[in-house]
């Protein structure tokens, strides 16, 4: 009997723990650790931050859902991993042993590297958490009353765009629709060396897309941006040349700031020489597997990946759902090679499928690979993109909630978009 450890319990740890019960023998033990009690649908929480959905519509309990399904849950936040001992130490105080661990932990967000951002000890709000979201809310109650200039996007190091892109144009729509648009300015502040750059050094024609979207709305931008300090309605953001020079200085003023902040590891894996990278990601190799620690495992967004080019201003890599769900499907399947005494064969796939609501429409994109060059490289707008999230919200929060198994997103978005499955390498 196997006893596997899944560190976390997001978009990629729930997923984990349900594949790997599919995929594992019935006498291994598989055991969920997460700091919250509860399952958030993240891509909901542009919707919550303007009242569009209240917190608990985007919530499951975990741990009915997974006692119904035999996996051991505990509610614990993680203080270190010790993997020269297969062990987890817990801040609770107690130790959690492994014969395989997953980590699955997501990103820590990192608001204390920029002065002045974030929504504890700084002056901008967050859509990372559903709890942030909820706060932002009420900030967002307030404001409406009494509107003035926006300032929304994305700051040096942060590795995921789109909800940035999606919150602006929320706003927009949320904006228009009480009539209040035209007391708003908008500026979009992004370290991407151009809209549309995702960290994907696009994808299809999304810098078209977005910068047509952008001035249809009446939303200015700044890219290649470094937030150099937020203070009280002011931010003050560098924009930068490719030469790393600094180009012009802009001090924005804003009644209502939304900024996603530069990722990290988390402090539980953190430091660890050999299981990750400088800034706290995992390292994996195609497998999923930390080539350190033969019998640790990574899927999601604390996943080490290296930058499509090297910017000025740092520009991280998205790992979008539908490619923690191949690495998930590649992670559970070696852990039973592994058990087996197996060769690890089974690689994910990496691919990006992305719908970026806007309210009234949206943008949706294919990169497959991720990374280019591709063999799918296709973007489009439309109203079906609105549609489109609010069916795969339905959807994936109803297989949570029945502890449904894999595919969370692949039968779902190819469906949607009626493109065919491109798998990289076969079962």
């Amino acid at each position: 009997m196997a006893h596997i450890v899944i560190l976390g319990a997001g978009l990629g740890g729930v997923p984990m723990a349900l594949e790997a019960r599919k995929t594992l023998r019935k006498q291994d033990t598989i055991t969920v650790i997460s700091d919250s009690p509860t399952f958030h649908f993240t891509p909901s929480n542009p919707w919550v931050a303007v009242d569009w959905r209240k917190p608990d519509a985007i919530k499951v309990d975990l741990a009915p859902m997974f006692a119904k399904k035999k996996i051991d849950f505990i509610h614990s936040a993680a203080k270190k991993v010790q993997p020269e001992k297969n062990a987890v130490l817990l801040e609770n105080g107690k130790t959690v042993n492994y014969d395989f661990l997953v980590i699955a932990t997501g990103p820590e967000l990192a608001f204390d590297e920029i002065d002045g951002l974030g929504p504890l000890d700084g002056h901008t709000q967050s859509i990372c958490h559903v709890d942030h979201a909820a706060d932002s809310k009420l900030v967002w109650d307030d404001f409406v009353k009494n509107p003035g200039p926006i300032v929304v996007g994305a700051a040096q190091g942060a590795s995921c765009f789109g909800p940035a892109y999606e919150f602006a144009m929320i706003m927009e729509t949320d904006l228009r629709r009480r009539k209040i648009r035209d007391q708003v300015p908008m500026t979009f502040v992004t370290s991407e060396p151009y809209i549309g750059h995702l960290g994907l050094d696009g994808v299809g024609d999304t810098k078209g897309l977005l910068e047509s979207e952008m001035r249809d709305r009446h939303i200015k931008w700044i890219t290649s941006a470094r937030i150099t300090k937020v203070e009280a309605g002011k931010m003050h953001v560098e924009e930068v040349n490719a030469d790393g020079s600094v180009k012009k200085t802009h001090e924005l003023p804003f009644k209502y700031s939304m900024i996603l902040p530069p990722f990290r590891g988390i402090p539980a894996v953190r430091d660890i020489e050999g299981l990750v990278n400088p800034r706290g990601f995992v390292i994996a190799d195609k497998t999923q597997q930390n080539p350190a620690y033969k019998n640790v495992f990574s899927v999601g967004v604390c996943v080490a990946i290296a930058p499509v080019e090297t910017y000025a201003v740092p520009v991280g890599v998205p790992k979008t759902g539908f490619m923690i769900e191949s690495m998930v499907h590649a992670a559970a399947k070696n852990i039973r090679c592994m058990i087996d005494g197996e060769d690890l064969c089974h690689e994910a796939t990496w691919n990006a499928v992305c719908i970026a609501d806007f309210g009234d429409g949206g943008v949706g994109f294919i990169a497959m690979p991720q990374i280019p060059p591709r063999n799918v490289n296709w973007s489009a707008d439309g109203g079906w993109v609105h549609l489109a999230k609010v069916a795969f919200e339905k959807y994936f929060l109803g297989k949570i909630r029945r502890g449904a198994g894999e595919p969370f997103y692949e039968k779902a978005v190819f469906d949607m978009l009626g493109v065919h499955k491109i798998k990289s390498k076969p079962d």
